[in-house]
């Protein structure tokens, strides 16, 4: 069984903001998989789905972004799964906007969201799919940049990166190794 979380926060106000292109990206991943977010467990709104004869767990945290990590911290302990078998998707300030990055391990960088998934599992080796967002032309506080909307001219930009996201997790839960997952989709 895989788990697949994306970041972001719940409240429609953020629904279009950078901080939720997990959000985003997850929801192409339930869409592909033909499945809905129907369900409410472990501080998420879940989707079940099954790839290639294996559970995958969908998962949207309801718990803010800077909390996240106790909804993942839940559904590993209720699914009975390790780190091993999670995938996270979050947004990425510190990578180029419309970019895609897969990594099996690694720190949080400069994401809270993320500080908090380590903090509360206890270990960074998971695999995370991040989507860029920085604008290098736009000058403002990360946390003002990264809880403005996205801009309309970049929309088709987002949506594209967030498929190749979603084609990745796919593509992982069922069966893809990290490192040819990361040979074909990240750029």
């Amino acid at each position: 069984m895989f788990i697949i979380v994306g970041l972001g926060n719940p409240e429609e106000k953020y629904m279009k903001t950078f901080h939720n292109v997990g959000y985003m990206a997850v929801g192409d991943v339930a869409a592909k998989l033909g499945v809905k977010f129907k369900k409410k467990e472990c501080e998420s709104f879940v989707a079940e789905a099954n790839l290639n004869g294996e559970k995958v767990i969908l998962a949207r945290p309801v718990t803010y972004m800077n909390a996240s990590g106790r909804a993942v911290k839940q559904l590993l302990a209720k699914h009975k799964t390790d780190a091993s078998r999670l995938i996270v998707m979050y947004d990425d300030y510190d990578i180029p906007k419309g970019s895609v990055r897969i990594r099996p391990s690694g720190s949080a960088g400069t994401h809270n969201g993320m500080r908090s998934v380590i903090a509360e599992i206890g270990t960074q080796n998971f695999t995370r799919i991040r989507l860029g967002i920085r604008d290098r032309s736009v000058n403002i506080p990360i946390i003002n940049y990264v809880l403005s909307e996205i801009k309309r001219d970049d929309y088709e930009l987002f949506i594209s990166a967030c498929n190749r996201a979603a084609d990745a997790a796919i593509a992982i839960a069922g069966g893809e190794t990290v490192e040819n997952t990361m040979t074909k989709f990240n750029g």
